[in-house]
């Protein structure tokens, strides 16, 4: 196996804490970012910094100048990037008009706008390498959007748009991009979930206020029935790294729930897509 130098962003919990666990145990270099390795972090930095292949790195990734010199230290120490995974990020549930213009804002700085920093950061090395992979993890939350989930779902969105337009303009070059959608499961995210900061707009909800906490006590139930594991999202981007490059699904689906539902949405659109690049005399990006 050849060693690869993988990128992983949001690894302080959840599917990025396993995905770099799971990757490096395969023999891969991991740098591993998460913020504040000094302060709320430094027990989870530490933790990750012991295991073997991965280096934590401390970057903010909505910061600019920040990222762009941890990834120019990457470069400089390794002289490639072969596999940048895209995870972190923060949820948002609540009345979709008691979100302000700041919170939509930082919303899809976090989940479109940092992503492809990264993104336009690695492909020129990807570039010149001939190959390259890029997984981003989206939501099923990114292909159907749910009630007093808009704000989330809106960013989710974006970076599915991102994605499968970039996914045709560079697969040609040797660089697979790719979109997991994992489902709901039990992780530190559902901890980062945040509300509208213009709550005074609730009271006009009335009794659609109930719904949210109902939504909740469904989330609960269904982790106690359906067990879901996060370990089979790592799982899935570990797969998508061992697979050959230009064999790679433009997405895949983690939903041991409701899953099926996302993945006969992504056929049915992928077949009128296809059509519709073929229509524009864009067939040939399809091989």
């Amino acid at each position: 196996m050849t060693q690869k130098i993988v990128l992983i962003t949001g690894t302080n919990s959840g599917f990025g804490w396993l995905t770099a666990k799971s990757v490096a145990a395969l023999g891969h270099k991991v740098y591993a970012t998460m913020r504040d390795t000094n302060g709320k972090n430094s027990d989870k930095a530490k933790e990750l910094s012991a295991v073997d292949n991965i280096t934590v790195v401390d970057v903010a990734l909505t910061n600019e100048a920040n990222v762009q010199k941890v990834f120019g230290e990457i470069i400089a120490k390794e002289g490639r990037i072969d596999v940048l995974v895209n995870n972190a990020g923060y949820g948002a549930v609540g009345v979709t008009e008691s979100f302000t213009t700041r919170d939509v804002q930082d919303m899809l700085d976090m989940h479109v706008v940092a992503y492809w920093r990264l993104m336009k950061l690695a492909l020129p090395h990807m570039r010149k390498q001939g190959e390259g992979l890029i997984v981003n993890v989206s939501s099923g939350a990114g292909r159907l959007s749910f009630p007093f989930m808009a704000v989330y779902s809106a960013a989710k969105f974006g970076l599915e748009g991102l994605s499968e337009g970039l996914h045709y303009e560079v697969k040609s070059l040797g660089i697979d991009v790719t979109v997991v959608e994992p489902g709901a499961f039990p992780t530190d995210i559902l901890g980062k979930v945040q509300a509208g900061s213009d709550p005074g707009v609730n009271d006009g909800y009335g009794s659609l206020l109930q719904i949210p906490g109902q939504m909740g006590a469904g989330l609960a139930q269904l982790f106690e029935t359906v067990k879901p594991n996060p370990q089979d999202v790592a799982d899935a981007i570990v797969d998508l790294i061992n697979t050959p490059k230009g064999q790679r699904p433009l997405r895949t689906v983690v939903d041991p729930a409701t899953g099926h539902l996302v993945k006969a949405s992504n056929d049915a659109v992928q077949i009128q897509h296809q059509t519709m690049l073929g229509a524009f005399g864009l067939g040939d990006l399809l091989n």
